[in-house]
Order: structure tokens, then C-alpha cells, then sequence
């Protein structure tokens, strides 16, 4: 492998929040482009980059169970919604010259790949950028979980979680200004005390298999950059 990444492969998670920038819906597309220099950055280093996309910026399905929707009907349009953040991040992305693949869960064979890993491994190795939608396929998984999962399943090195904020902090920092930040944190940690970075059943899977998790903010310009060139950036989730 060329260039300064100390990866080799990496699973970059994006809510779907994270595209709507400042906005309390949709997809921002000053935010878009600013996300896709930041991939187009990263990929400059040598590492082989997956990405999964949330979609809460469209549809979260666990709001429209708590409205009284069935609860399996609700993760389905979510998971829809997923596709769509996926196909908005592809474009971008191409318009920037960085070639992709859109892989999802669920079957949108007219728009984008179903999901197989061989053929995602086999877009690595071609130097695309692969984006995994739809989550897991499954209701009641989020897209944490989905992350974790395509994760080991490509062989990722690290799974990087980029949020609003820089880190996994005791309390919310956004509510509480003397909350801390943590630079290392055990995932036994993060799930006994119920820090809510990811869902305890991505974290316990990671866990399982050893897999570092990385939170960091999406919003630092370079930080994705620095972080793969090694800087210590962020807080490190691991055993």
C-alpha cells in the first residue's frame, strides 16, 4: 500500500444527520460537499474506504414505532431512506472524481448493487469508494449495528464513527459544559455506563471480535486526514 495511512481499510459511519448540516431534515449540500473533500482527502493516503450512510435525516424507523407504526414497517422506510442518502453521497463524491459503488441490504437492483461481500472486497482493491445502504436487511438493527457488521465482514482495520461532536464524553456535552472527554475507553465501559456513542449491540459485536472503534467529529476539517496518518484524534473504543 502507497501513502501515509497507517490502515489499511477502513468502515467510515455517517448518521444521516450528519448530511443535513444545520438543518433539522434532509440533505444539506454545502454539508455534502464538504463531506465528500473529506473522503476525497482520505482516500489521497492509500486507504481503501467503506462508508455506511444512516438515513434519520429522512426517516428514523424507532420515531415511527414510537408513533404507532408497526415497528418492522417503520425500520423498512428507514432503510429506504438510507438509499437515498447514499445515492445523494455517491454523486457527490463522483462529481469529484472519486469512483464509487452503492451496495444495498435490501433489493434496488434498478439503482444500486446488492450486497455481496466478494465484490465490495474486489471494489477495495479497485480503489472505490463502496456504500453500503439499507442497513442490515433487518428491522430492529440499526445502522450502528449494520456499520459494525460490514466492518469485520470486509475486514476493516477500524471502524470510525464521525458525529457532531469530537469524542465519547461521561455526559452530554451538549447539555452539560462540564462534560468530559474521554481519549481511550473500554467498550465494557462505554455499555455499563449506557454512554448511548453507538447501540450496545454494535458495540458488543465489536467487542466480540476486537474490532477499535474510533468516535470523532465529521465537522473538523482534516480530521478524518489526520486521524488515518495517525494523529490522535477523537476518543479510541477498544478492549
Amino acid at each position: 500500500m502507497t501513502g501515509t495511512s497507517k490502515y489499511k481499510r477502513i468502515l467510515l459511519k455517517l448518521s444521516g444527520e450528519a448530511l443535513a448540516g444545520e438543518k433539522d431534515f434532509g440533505i444539506e449540500s454545502r454539508t455534502l460537499e464538504f463531506i465528500s473533500k473529506e473522503v476525497q482527502e482520505l482516500l489521497s493516503t492509500g486507504v481503501e474506504v467503506g462508508i455506511v450512510v444512516g438515513g434519520g435525516n429522512i426517516f428514523r424507523g424507532i420515531q415511527g414505532s414510537e408513533k404507532g407504526m408497526d415497528r418492522a414497517q417503520s425500520d423498512y422506510m428507514g432503510m429506504m431512506a438510507t438509499v437515498i442518502n447514499a445515492l445523494a453521497l455517491q454523486d457527490s463524491l463522483e462529481r469529484l472524481g472519486v469512483q464509487t459503488r452503492v451496495q444495498s441490504a435490501i433489493h434496488v437492483m434498478q439503482i444500486v448493487e446488492p450486497y455481496i461481500r466478494r465484490k465490495a472486497t474486489r471494489h477495495f482493491e479497485k480503489g472505490r469508494v463502496v456504500i453500503f445502504a439499507a442497513g442490515t436487511g433487518n428491522p430492529y438493527f440499526s445502522t450502528d449495528t449494520a456499520a459494525a457488521l460490514r466492518a469485520m465482514e470486509v475486514e476493516a482495520d477500524v471502524l470510525v464513527k464521525a458525529t457532531k461532536v469530537d469524542g465519547v464524553y461521561d455526559s452530554d456535552p451538549m447539555k452539560n459544559k462540564g462534560a468530559k472527554r474521554y481519549d481511550k475507553i473500554r467498550y465494557l465501559d462505554v455499555l455499563n455506563q449506557h454512554l448511548g456513542v453507538m447501540d450496545s449491540t454494535a458495540i458488543s459485536l465489536c467487542m466480540d471480535n476486537n474490532l477499535p472503534i474510533v468516535v470523532l467529529s465529521i465537522s473538523g476539517e482534516g480530521s478524518l486526514k489526520r486521524f488515518v496518518e495517525g494523529d490522535q484524534i477523537g476518543t479510541l473504543i477498544e478492549a
